[in-house]
């Protein structure tokens, strides 16, 4: 028998423990009003970057690029402190995690880039591209969390 649905804020919370719910429970409008100030800004972030360095159709997207990998190395290093601080403050995941950095990334900019690649004519490119945003993010989640979590039993010895 399947386990009951339970909608979830992060993926990295799980409802049916206590401890993860508080970030709900308390104050969910406080809750929802910091994931939505946290993605306004990470939003507006990522808008000023892509601006900043635009791409042809049948370019790589380096912008997207880049703030999907850093975003997710960020998100890494976000999940090791909050694990270290025993959770950190209720809204600091829903801020930071879910609406900065939430916000920051763009898995549908990167979606678009790869199509408009394809129908460019630039197949090639947007393979590369495709399989270097997906290697790339694991890459640096993994390593966001690694290296947080080593430094931060090393400052603990």
């Amino acid at each position: 028998m399947s386990e009951p649905f339970e909608p979830r804020t992060d993926p990295d919370v799980d409802l049916s423990v206590p401890a993860d719910r508080r970030e709900l429970t308390a104050r969910p409008a406080t809750t929802l009003a910091a994931i939505a100030a946290g993605g306004a800004l990470g939003a507006l972030a990522r808008a000023g970057l892509q601006h900043a360095v635009p791409h042809a159709p049948t370019g790589f997207g380096w912008a997207t690029f880049t703030i999907n990998t850093s975003g997710c190395l960020l998100i890494g290093v976000l999940m090791a402190v909050l694990a270290h601080l025993g959770g950190g403050h209720a809204l600091a995941r829903p801020f930071l995690g879910v609406g900065v950095l939430g916000g920051f990334t763009t898995f549908s900019t990167y979606a678009v880039d790869v199509q408009q690649a394809f129908v460019a004519g630039a197949p090639g490119t947007a393979l590369a591209y495709l399989a270097a945003t997906v290697l790339g993010a694991l890459a640096a989640v993994g390593v966001g969390d690694a290296v947080t979590a080593g430094l931060l039993r090393r400052v603990n010895r």
